[in-house]
């Protein structure tokens, strides 16, 4: 299911360029990297609203439904999206697929933490990230292919869009396969709504169940933690999207300049060893946090961050630069940025909220960064 959630968000990156070929009027296409944008920006929207919405749903009906809801109905939209007629119709079908898509990452996060034994958990979380990374380097891989066989000319992008489309027959597994948490069903059994183990259950197991998302809001020492985790998951979503949207076509536009005929190849050579940087970090990561410790682990992320990212756009002038330290930016600004969210905000709450609570922390900040795509396309 991550996998193909990464998939899905990098495959958009890749064959937005020739999606827009297809779309947009002359006139339009002077500012294509502004409708990129929208179409982007409408994908992250989508993908915040529905985060919430579906990491919310979790804490009320189960991991393992709404696992099922979130990976079949984002598997049809994707497939659908290559059916597109028009612009608005292919910024609908990526707003609709965000929405289904959102939910996807809490559910899991929830249900590995909830599941695999402390000494491993972080490990877990750790390898279920990385499953993002990966299919951000499968989007890569399998536009490299259809791109150079080229089997329906200019609208060959389409067929990206339905490799997209066959997480929906993983349900079939996830209906057989998977457990819901036992954590989780104990948790609403028992009637334990508090959102943080410092929260006294005392004279809360008798009332009737708050609301979720006012729950997190309502404990002093969870409101604490949700301002803290959203400002870190702010800076990491905002920074990932400006850099990974953009990354490619930057490239390809240094290649340009120095005159190579094949500019195209050096944006996706450069993706795929962003992906890969991206997936190294995810490998390490459960094993890193756990021996350093977590405050040392996010200080080491965003330092590194905040050195790579000029030296990418700036002090990379070369194309051959680029791609290499586009490999070390990969690491930091995707990898290590999202796994500490994977890993450390599920351990702050209880699993009567803990989708809830970590889904608004990954969504809401969507709910700002998804103008930034249009602002850097305007730039």
């Amino acid at each position: 299911g991550s996998i193909f959630d990464g998939y899905e968000a990098y495959a958009l990156f890749l064959v937005l360029p020739f999606a827009m070929r297809d779309f947009l009027t002359p006139v339009q296409a002077e500012s294509t990297a502004v409708w990129a944008g929208i179409a982007i920006s409408t994908t992250l929207l989508g993908w915040g609203i529905g985060g919430l919405i579906g990491g919310t749903l979790a804490d009320y009906i189960g991991r393992k439904r709404m696992m099922l809801y979130s990976v079949l109905l984002y598997g049809m939209f994707t497939g659908l999206t290559a059916l597109s007629t028009n612009f608005t119709m292919f910024a609908g079908l990526r707003f609709l697929t965000g929405l289904a898509i959102g939910s996807e990452w809490s559910t899991g996060v929830a249900l590995v933490s909830e599941t695999w034994p402390e000494r491993a958990r972080a490990k877990g979380c750790s390898f279920l990230q990385s499953g993002f990374a990966w299919g951000a380097l499968l989007a890569s891989i399998a536009w490299w292919i259809i791109g150079g066989l080229n089997p329906l000319g200019r609208h060959s992008w389409r067929l990206v869009f339905v490799v997209g489309a066959l997480p929906a027959f993983f349900t079939l597994y996830i209906r057989r396969a998977i457990q819901e948490s036992e954590k989780w069903v104990q948790a609403v059994r028992e009637r334990r709504w508090a959102a943080t183990e410092q929260e006294s259950d005392i004279g809360v197991k008798a009332q009737r169940r708050p609301f979720t998302l006012a729950e997190i809001f309502r404990e002093r020492e969870s409101r604490r933690r949700i301002f803290l985790t959203f400002l870190m998951s702010l800076a990491t979503v905002v920074g990932n999207w400006a850099i990974s949207s953009w990354l490619p076509t930057y490239a390809q536009q240094v290649a340009q300049a120095e005159g190579y005929a094949n500019a195209a190849q050096w944006g996706t050579r450069t993706a795929l060893l962003y992906t890969a940087g991206a997936i190294v970090a995810y490998m390490i990561s459960g094993f890193v946090i756990d021996a350093m410790g977590r405050r040392k682990f996010l200080f080491f992320t965003y330092l590194g961050a905040l050195v790579i990212t000029p030296v990418t756009f700036l002090w990379a002038h070369s194309v051959e630069a680029l791609t290499l330290v586009a490999a070390i930016n990969g690491f930091f600004t995707m990898g290590c940025a999202f796994t500490w969210m994977a890993i450390y905000s599920a351990e702050l709450f209880t699993s009567a909220v803990r989708c809830t609570a970590i889904s608004f922390i990954y969504n809401s900040t969507r709910m700002v960064a998804w103008i930034f795509p249009i602002i850097a396309g305007t730039m």
